[in-house]
């Protein structure tokens, strides 16, 4: 640290971060303003912070950025050759809806099989919105109904979709296989978001039933068909991310695999799908090039973390919060780590559940937390924080369903957080024990 300031200053960048983001300003130039604050209280030379900067590119942050990108490629291939139309079209026509209820469970299943075979909620969602909306409507859901299960649903394919980027990430930070992660949290969570969104669907179908409701426009029959060149490019998505998910789990591959399953299922979808070899990558490409923002914060985003950790920040918090662990052990300890990461920290998820991870990874250490748990918690902090407060993905999610009542999305957050809460301090307890 420059002047020999106490390390505690090193989380400047990190306040400055989070400061920025409850602000709503640009992402990319929030973490470049953090980069270079952090350079500059290390004192990082010129050439030294554009080494820093050439190795961030082969870090696990750029990965994951760069997983993002492809992704965006996947789903723009996806949209081009009308297999996500077809997906949700299988899926809701299959069943005929004979009661709200059914309803409700259908928009639901569809939502989080979308998020979590494309890894993004508001893409995914956006995707089905226009196709869902004239179905719930002609069974009377609401737009309050229907913003509640993109949000809630949407959500719980972040947690179990095998490349979705937070799944990758705490994948990554804890050295766990898929199905650890899935045993350890993805599918807890999963239950216990799925379960409360459920819930809390059916709670605000029946309060604004009578009180809002589609237009009679929106009622009118799906026009989307698909094709037997769509139904064909369907089915060879399916194929492909079948085998490639289950070679993935018998090899145990890590993070990078999912590069290797990204660029292949999108050309091969492209090309059964009716686009030549040529068109198909150009198309992928395009798509990869909308989430090329996310690629260059998170190449940031490594120095960004790097520099708060050279100063000496983590440790000197670890201990701090030492006598407070010390009253209240690992129980105490877990609980503090899920809240500081909802309550905490801003950003999105793959930020939060990589700042998480640093910021307790030394205390993490000390007192040897089983990387199952901690999986959890990381869990926990990097995406139940979207469900507190009216976040860009809570609005989203409501301005695709043409919902206007927040206090609806709001009920939903409040009450799987409390009950996510519950269970982690049921698994922490548990773990001690």
């Amino acid at each position: 640290m420059i002047f020999d300031l106490n390390p505690l200053w090193g989380f400047l960048p990190l306040l400055l971060y989070i400061v920025l983001m409850l602000r709503g300003k640009d992402m990319n130039v929030s973490v470049l303003l953090c980069v270079i604050l952090g350079a500059i209280l290390n004192g990082e030379s010129i050439l030294g912070f554009a080494n820093t900067i050439y190795k961030s590119l082969g870090s696990f942050c750029a990965l994951i950025g760069f997983i993002i990108v492809l992704g965006s490629g996947l789903a723009e291939i996806l949209s081009q050759t009308k297999v996500a139309h077809n997906l949700v079209y299988t899926v809701v026509n299959r069943f005929k809806l004979k009661s709200k209820r059914a309803a409700i469970l259908i928009s639901m299943a569809t939502s989080t099989l979308m998020v979590s075979l494309l890894g993004t909620l508001a893409g995914s969602n956006a995707i089905i919105a226009p196709i869902l909306i004239p179905i719930v409507a002609s069974v009377g859901l609401t737009p309050s109904t229907l913003g509640v299960i993109l949000h809630g649903a949407g959500a719980t394919g972040l947690y179990i979709g095998p490349f979705v980027p937070p799944v990758v990430t705490i994948m990554g930070l804890t050295g766990l296989t898929y199905g650890q992660f899935l045993k350890s949290a993805g599918i807890p969570l999963a239950i216990i978001v799925w379960g409360s969104t459920f819930f809390m669907a059916c709670r605000t179908q029946r309060k604004t039933e009578g009180h809002e409701a589609y237009s009679e426009a929106d009622k009118e029959a799906v026009d989307f068909k698909p094709d037997e060149k769509c139904k064909r490019a369907t089915l060879a998505f399916l194929a492909a991310m079948a085998v490639t998910i289950v070679y993935g789990l018998i090899a145990k591959a890590g993070a990078s695999y999912a590069i290797l399953v990204m660029m292949t299922v999108s050309i091969i979808v492209g090309l059964v799908g009716g686009l030549a070899f040529k068109e198909s990558l150009t198309t992928m490409i395009q798509g990869g090039s909308k989430m090329f923002w996310m690629f260059f914060m998170f190449v940031l985003f490594d120095p960004f973390l790097n520099y708060v950790s050279a100063s000496g920040a983590f440790d000197a918090i670890a201990q701090l919060m030492e006598p407070l662990i010390d009253k209240g052990g690992e129980v105490a300890f877990l609980m503090l780590s899920a809240a500081i990461g909802v309550f905490g920290i801003s950003g999105t998820g793959v930020a939060q559940a990589q700042i998480t991870h640093e910021l307790f990874l030394p205390m993490v250490n000390a007192m040897n937390i089983d990387m199952h748990i901690w999986s959890l918690v990381v869990l926990v902090a990097c995406q139940v924080t979207f469900f507190v407060t009216p976040t860009v993905d809570m609005v989203g999610q409501m301005g695709l369903a043409r919902s206007k009542n927040i206090k609806a999305m709001l009920a939903n957050g409040w009450v799987l957080t409390i009950i996510t809460f519950a269970y982690v301090l049921v698994r922490a307890i548990i773990y001690v024990s």
